[in-house]
């Protein structure tokens, strides 16, 4: 398949699915652009956002313009791992009487899980999510059940309520692909909203995609080649952020600003997850090759969730997002200047 049509095939996709969806979802356009990216790219989603925003409604509509067995699962303090697993039963056989156990499937298995809300279960059942985001499997009892393919949580959490609440430990934060925050909408479509929902209109929504053509389109982004530099640039960010990164020569080449307020930095799911979705980002733009903008335009997604600010952060105000901007800012994007900076160099020795 020749590039111009690899290109066309997800940008086609793209416009299927956002045709459909556009008549349930009013803008929110990066929001979606964001989640797709996360579908094609194989990866996991969460989003953020006060409630009203339509996060749950536009997981569900686009689990509807797939053609893939969607679950919706409401996360609450008192749901146990085999209530989203699955459990052992035991069965008579009514021809012998004889007695065995069967297991029976949980709402984990489908292939698009709408995790609602999912900083409201306790640690027990999130480590249960944990294993079948990364393992694409579960384990009850002494076996292990493999879950469809393709796979995908995208889940929702509330910002605003703390109580009966429990945070997401960071080693399942780093399971997702991306964090995405949903905004307030604007006027304009804050007022298509309100004319849209509380009058008769109906949509009509229909699958545009099955779970072979989404598997075709994974494959196809991972074959997306990016050049040795932009994989360089997508390094140097994410090493940027540790603070015992680097060698001794130019301060380990670290930023001030780095030492001051971060406690812990990205790891390398960080850099993976820029590059793949650099890759899926650039065919959805019409581009088959990743440039260093691809790896700009997911870099809040993909490190905000992944850096650990210290207390001083958070007295001073002082974000995730903010950091990463001023990242950007003072990483060079042209090849020489990245590759002969001797703070880069440092950051690349070590």
């Amino acid at each position: 398949m020749s590039d111009t049509a690899i290109v066309s095939k997800l940008q086609t996709a793209r416009q299927k699915v956002l045709e459909q969806l556009s008549q349930v979802i009013v803008g929110q356009t990066e929001v979606i652009d964001e989640l797709l990216i996360s579908v094609f790219a194989r990866g996991h989603c969460l989003l953020e956002g006060v409630p009203g925003l339509a996060k749950t409604l536009m997981v569900s509509t686009l689990a509807r313009t797939l053609d893939l067995r969607f679950s919706r699962i409401q996360f609450t303090p008192d749901l146990m791992p085999a209530d989203i697993t699955g459990i052992d039963i035991i069965e008579e056989s009514r021809e012998t009487g004889s007695r065995d156990y069967r297991f029976l499937e949980g709402p984990l298995f489908a292939h698009v899980i709408l995790a609602d809300e999912i900083n409201r279960t306790p640690p027990k059942t999130q480590s249960a999510l944990l294993e079948a985001m990364q393992e694409h499997r579960v384990t009850v009892g002494r076996n292990r059940h493999l879950l469809p393919q393709p796979f995908f949580v995208l889940a929702t959490q509330n910002p605003i309520e703390q109580e009966g609440t429990y945070p997401l430990p960071e080693a399942q934060q780093d399971r997702f692909m991306f964090k995405v925050f949903v905004k307030y909408p604007s006027f304009d479509e804050e007022f298509e909203i309100v004319r849209k929902t509380t009058s008769l209109e109906e949509s009509d929504l229909h699958s545009v995609l099955t779970a072979a053509e989404i598997l075709e389109l994974q494959k196809i982004v991972r074959q997306v080649p990016t050049s040795d530099h932009v994989t360089r640039y997508a390094l140097a960010l994410v090493r940027q952020t540790r603070v015992d990164q680097g060698s001794a020569a130019h301060g380990g080449g670290i930023p001030d600003i780095v030492r001051q307020y971060v406690a812990w930095g990205a790891g390398p799911r960080a850099v993976q997850y820029l590059v793949l979705g650099g890759k899926a980002r650039a065919l959805l733009h019409g581009r088959s090759h990743v440039i260093c903008e691809d790896i700009q335009a997911l870099a809040k997604p993909v490190l905000r969730h992944r850096l650990v600010m210290n207390f001083l952060a958070e007295s001073d105000g002082f974000s995730a997002d903010m950091l990463v901007e001023k990242l950007l800012e003072d990483t060079p994007t042209k090849e020489d200047e990245l590759f002969r900076d001797p703070r880069f160099q440092s950051l690349f020795a070590a």
